[in-house]
């Protein structure tokens, strides 16, 4: 028998990674990349160039049966009835729609929000950015004729739709489609009943919605239709040309896709027991369980996953950039900044460094900045502020964890991903912040190995189960360091 191949595709803050892999073995066969422009507000033009380029880098789609895009989620991509994109999409860590949050919390009732959202909205989330767009934009929100998150609107490309003279298709808004795990971190979608609150969306952007391929008002806005984790959104007809030379040949199956934390799960295969703390630009915690999910608080947003189960999470916005600033500080690299931690004690002699270095997120403070407590002579040199970095990072997301934990999911298995997790300091300490064992899973690109193991459940009709590489790090339980961070952090 020949082998069979699947891509996935992770279309995040910082780049686009695509991985070709063997669907029986999960092997990968090959790979490519390809960067994307820095900032909170970015033309989406740039994530077609550069999944053009990183599929060019990965060898091409010639040999490959399906195709799935995971990507961050809650941009916010508008789109007008020509198809082509309305103004720059504001990304997860744009924080201008604050405020916009504030109201919208204030109008409807935290309670309220859980129970219909599963979350309280903060800027992150999308619908706040389209109530940001209503009021500060008029103009622009009157033009808009449908609102997409990135992979919703990578995935629409790819299978030959947009603006007339730049797709084969042309801008059939109705082709557009999504998955539960992303549509559940806009504000407008209920991941318990699995369907959008039109009532919430017109509320956010003052224009009433209509799900694609079904009936609505002249002046209604389209969102993607939801499809099911192993529903195809469809296959392709004729050959897409992609930028860089690139193509999506034809009869290329295209999957639901995901958002970026429920593919690293998917990819990962976390279950019910299993809880990530994933380090990137942002951090998150998040598990998969079979049970319902609705935190009163809202620190916990009670997503769907990408094999339809749950996926509550928690996410910050500081986590690798942490280390980037001080390390950048110092004059060092990720592995030289470790090296420096692991010389001074556990705790940092006192020294604590709150690192709300672009807002927070949980803690909902956008507007917060950072603050480095406990400087004494003997704790102000290079040493102790490196300690201090990772101990604040991963403190962040220890308080992460107990908000988790107080949903009810229980954590038999706690696994430490992301670039950040490679770093031996960073090991070491979240073994002592956590106070348990904590596996790490040999370096990979998670997040594209959950969209590629979606390509293969499409394209075979079941879910892989590919094995996955683990190292595991002793718990050394160090109570003080997270207590002593929990009281700078009030």
């Amino acid at each position: 028998m020949s082998q069979q191949l699947v891509a996935g595709v992770d279309s995040s803050t910082q780049s686009c990674k695509v991985t070709i892999r063997d669907t029986a073995t999960g092997a990968v066969v090959r790979e490519g990349r390809a960067s994307h422009p820095d900032g909170t507000s970015v033309d989406p033009r740039h994530w077609w160039d550069a999944l053009g380029t990183a599929v060019a880098d990965a060898g091409g789609l010639a040999d490959v049966g399906a195709v799935a895009i995971a990507g961050q989620q809650h941009g916010m991509v508008a789109v007008d009835a020509d198809g082509r994109v309305v103004r720059d999409a504001l990304l997860w860590n744009d924080v201008r729609s604050a405020d916009a949050a504030a109201q919208m919390v204030a109008e409807l009732g935290q309670e309220a929000w859980v129970a219909r959202t599963g979350l309280v909205p903060v800027a992150s989330f999308t619908g706040t950015k389209l109530r940001w767009l209503r009021d500060a934009e008029p103009e622009n929100a009157g033009r808009v004729a449908a609102v997409a998150l990135p992979h919703d609107w990578l995935s629409w490309r790819l299978r030959g739709y947009g603006p007339a003279d730049e797709s084969p298709l042309g801008p059939d808004l109705d082709a557009l489609a999504t998955d539960g795990s992303d549509a559940s971190g806009t504000a407008y979608w209920d991941p318990v009943r699995r369907e959008y609150d039109a009532e919430l969306f017109e509320s956010a952007l003052g224009r009433p919605m209509r799900v694609a391929g079904a009936t609505g008002s002249a002046d209604s806005v389209v969102v993607p239709r939801v499809v099911l984790p192993d529903e195809a959104m469809g296959t392709l007809t004729a050959d897409v040309q992609l930028p860089n030379d690139a193509v999506a040949p034809s009869g290329l199956l295209v999957g639901a896709g995901l958002g970026d934390n429920a593919g690293a799960a998917l990819g990962l295969g976390l279950g019910p027991g299993d809880v990530a703390v994933s380090l990137g630009t942002s951090g998150t915690v998040f598990g998969v369980t079979d049970a319902e999910v609705r935190d009163p608080s809202g620190t916990v947003a009670g997503f769907a996953d990408g094999s339809g189960s749950r996926l509550p999470i928690v996410t910050t916005l500081n986590a690798a950039r942490v280390l980037e600033v001080i390390g950048g500080l110092l004059g060092v690299d990720h592995d030289a900044l470790g090296e420096l931690a692991l010389q001074a004690p556990a705790g940092a002699d006192g020294l604590v460094l709150v690192p709300y270095f672009v807002g927070e997120r949980t803690p909902n403070r956008p507007d917060a900045t950072a603050s480095l407590l406990g400087m004494t002579p003997g704790t102000t040199d290079r040493a102790h502020l490196a300690r201090a970095a990772v101990e604040g990072m991963l403190c962040a997301l220890a308080d992460g964890l107990a908000a988790v934990e107080g949903t009810g999911v229980t954590v038999e298995r706690l696994l430490l991903i992301g670039g950040a997790a490679r770093n031996e300091a960073v090991r070491v300490v979240a073994a002592q912040v956590f106070g348990r064992d904590v596996l790490v899973p040999e370096p990979g690109e998670y997040v594209a190995a959950g969209a590629a193991k979606q390509a293969a459940w499409v394209l075979t009709g079941s879910l892989p189960a590919w094995e996955t590489a683990t190292t595991v790090v002793a718990g050394d339980p160090h109570p003080e360091v997270l207590e002593q961070y929990r009281a700078a952090a009030r």
